[in-house]
């Protein structure tokens, strides 16, 4: 038994559709409390792994003092599922309750969507909205010195029978990455790739999105040196050849891009990448530089191939843009999808043909469809939800609610769809048991490009 202060960070997500995602904010989190506090023993444990008597078990035998828990996902944002996750994160911290008394803080990008709710919901000791690595070492340290934590930023607390939650106004300059190795065998068998950031934040405000209010709106980059590195010991230590970069959007502050795919060429990295982009701030010299350095998969949060729903929906693009970016793409044969937001805000009967119309012309593409919106605090989806009485203005949105246009006919979509010729793949469509044979076939990556052959 160690003679370290013992800290338990728990990944609380246990959705493994289309296939489980390595908690990365965990480990970034873990890396960067252990740099600066020696004295301490971090232990990841994640749900998805080992379930609810691991858990027990691990909480038994470290004794730790304080406990993470992240909270991912809200739930599966399908309008056909809604399926909520909240009571199953109630479960987690009511079994880690009835096993310690050591302080619950819990964080994540579910919780930062949520933040009061949900931390009067579980009833926590603490929450971190946004990027947690400074606030929670801050916060450990300040209740290991029994010192004031009231103006750590992001942080969620009680004074008396009041919820308080501090504003964040800077961000974390340095960031770096050590991988848990107890983690990556399952993550690499079971999803077939590692993900990691190259940098946080979006500046875009398409009208349904929560990434600003998780991340910030200012982009910041981090080290692309540290990054190489960090792939470099994945590929030395585990053999891995795949990695998603999860930027909101991978394709902003191009310079530095550059400079990261330069560096992975010259490192001679022998790893595959695939990641989040978006169809401006693109050409043929970045993509083949890209393609060089690895990029195998792109996928484009295109919303809608309907000029008048890019601009309802605020995107900073064109359907000339996606048809043009998706043939320059074949070219250079990197596989691509489009995401799709089908009778969301203004969808009409029109701009749905002309999606159906325009994704005809687009070849050796996957179409991932989200059928309306999901309606997130905070969002201008959620002030317009609120003017048409979509939603009432004291909703909370814990429970899935979305956004569906009334002008257009949602039983058929899609029937219409499948009738392009094209392949689609919608929240309803079971991938499972195709990508679970790929994978235990030792194959790698996403996959979705095999996914309607």
């Amino acid at each position: 038994m160690t003679s370290k202060k013992i800290i338990v960070l728990v990944s609380a997500n246990q959705f493994k559709e289309p296939y489980p995602v390595y908690p990365i904010g965990l480990s970034y989190i873990s890396t960067y409390f252990q740099k600066h506090n020696k004295d301490f023993e971090v232990i990841i444990y994640d749900m998805n792994m080992n379930g609810m008597d691991g858990l027990i078990n691990t909480l038994i035998e470290n004794k730790p003092m304080y406990i993470g828990i992240s909270l991912r996902n809200i739930d599966d944002i399908s309008y056909y599922g809604h399926r909520s996750f909240i009571n199953e994160f109630k479960r987690v911290v009511e079994t880690v309750r009835t096993q310690t008394d050591a302080k619950i803080i819990v964080g994540g990008s579910g919780f930062s969507i949520f933040p009061i709710d949900i931390f009067e919901l579980l009833n926590v000791d603490f929450g971190i909205i946004g990027e947690g690595e400074e606030s929670f070492s801050h916060l450990i340290l300040s209740l290991l010195n029994n010192e004031s934590y009231e103006n750590i930023e992001g942080l969620v607390y009680r004074v008396a029978n009041k919820i308080v939650l501090n504003k964040r106004i800077s961000s974390i300059k340095s960031l770096e990455l050590n991988f848990d190795d107890n983690l990556v065998p399952y993550y690499w068998a079971k999803s077939g790739m590692l993900n990691i950031q190259t940098k946080r934040g979006c500046p875009h405000k398409c009208i349904y999105c929560t990434y600003p209010s998780i991340d910030g709106e200012m982009v910041r980059t981090y080290d692309p040196d540290e990054l190489v590195q960090s792939l470099q010991l994945l590929q030395q230590k585990h053999s891995i050849e795949y990695v998603f970069f999860t930027d909101s959007i991978f394709n902003i502050k191009n310079d530095y891009n550059k400079l990261l795919a330069q560096k992975i060429i010259d490192s001679r990295l022998n790893i595959k990448w695939g990641a989040y982009f978006t169809l401006n701030n693109l050409d043929e010299e970045m993509l083949s530089l890209y393609k060089r350095a690895g990029l195998t998969h792109i996928e484009f949060g295109t919303d809608s191939i309907s000029n008048a729903q890019l601009k309802n929906y605020r995107k900073h693009f064109t359907v000339e843009d996606v048809i043009n970016k998706s043939r320059l793409c074949n070219q250079l044969k990197i596989n691509i999808a489009h995401f799709l937001i089908l009778g969301g805000y203004g969808e009409t009967e029109e701009s749905l043909e002309e999606t159906f119309k325009n994704a005809k012309k687009i070849n050796d593409a996957v179409f991932f469809v989200y059928i309306g919106m999901r309606i997130y605090p905070g969002t201008i989806l959620s002030k317009i939800a609120v003017d048409e009485s979509v939603i009432s203005k004291d909703d909370n949105l814990l429970e899935p609610k979305y956004y569906i246009s009334k002008k257009v006919d949602i039983a058929s979509i899609k029937r219409r769809a499948l009738l392009t010729g094209k392949r689609w793949i919608f929240p309803d469509d079971d991938l499972s048991e195709k990508m679970n044979k790929l994978r235990k076939k030792g194959w790698k990556g996403p996959l979705w490009e095999y996914a309607k052959y």
